[in-house]
């Protein structure tokens, strides 16, 4: 399937302790070029996000966002029961040996050393939260890939449609214009004919044909246009295999356009080129 190299997400999520949330762009680039901007406490996800876009990811400037919100500061405290029941146990057995024991008083259990605690959030559960919410985005960043490799692959598949309808025409019409060609340097030569070796002349007809004659490159336009079609049905990155291909089918294109004796292969090699550099273009997305 054919992948794009421009796609964008955002992923959000809230949890008691604050929310997180990661923006993920990515750009065409020549190779996979990872950018990051993380919190400074959660730096050290960056090897981990790394790992994660060299298995999933081939080619592309992807910048990673992840933008971290505590939760507001309250003082949430948990009581220690065990150790309350253990002061409340010895302060009766203490009690028991007095003749007017005073009352427990629970502020002065509170004081006792921990028996209250101040609730942290465990710096571990943000980090595992962050990598569990940058699977979720890079999973959507490659369907949002995947998607808009399908259209790019579309548009490609029109052009070289219209690519072998040229080709097609150039066909229908290069018997008749190589006839032509011939019935007017014979037109030409007519008036001199008698001072010319008759032998002469029509090897050198024969060699201004076959200069003109564009059957081969025809040829290797069909042979590039179906090496392009089978590469857009592969699952592996294409996007290098398709430029090179391009640079064949213009490379054609021009050799046509300096072959063409009428004006209209001249217009059919300008069309051509047009088409490839359409499709040019749209590869330079394609991972």
């Amino acid at each position: 399937m054919t992948h794009s190299m421009t796609a964008f997400t955002r992923q959000e999520a809230q949890y008691p302790w604050g929310s997180l949330s990661w923006e993920i762009r990515s750009v065409n680039q020549r190779f996979l070029e990872p950018h990051f901007r993380l919190p400074e406490t959660l730096r050290d996800l960056e090897p981990a996000i790394r790992e994660m876009q060299r298995k999933n990811l081939n080619r592309g400037k992807v910048e990673s966002v992840l933008r971290f919100q505590p939760a507001q500061v309250s003082e949430q405290f948990s009581i220690d029961e065990k150790l309350i029941k253990q002061l409340a146990g010895a302060a009766e057995a203490i009690s028991s040996h007095l003749q007017n024991p005073a009352q427990i008083n629970p502020l002065q259990l509170m004081q006792w050393p921990g028996v209250l605690q101040n609730e942290e959030v465990d710096p571990d559960e943000i980090k595992k939260a962050a990598l569990d919410l940058y699977k979720q985005g890079l999973k959507d960043l490659i369907s949002s890939r995947a998607r808009e490799g399908e259209e790019l692959a579309n548009l490609i598949v029109q052009r070289l449609d219209g690519i072998d309808a040229i080709v097609k025409q150039v066909r229908d019409v290069l018997p008749g214009i190589l006839e032509r060609q011939r019935q007017q340097i014979e037109e030409k030569l007519e008036s001199i004919k008698e001072e010319l070796d008759p032998a002469r002349v029509e090897q050198e007809i024969v060699i201004l044909a076959n200069k003109t004659d564009v059957a081969e490159e025809l040829d290797r336009l069909d042979t590039h246009v179906t090496e392009v079609r089978r590469i857009l049905k592969k699952k592996d990155p294409i996007g290098r295999r398709l430029d090179f291909l391009m640079q064949e089918l213009n490379r054609e294109a021009n050799t046509l356009a300096s072959k063409s004796i009428v004006t209209e292969t001249t217009q059919c090699a300008v069309e051509l080129k047009v088409l490839i550099e359409q499709m040019r273009e749209q590869i330079q997305n394609i991972e």
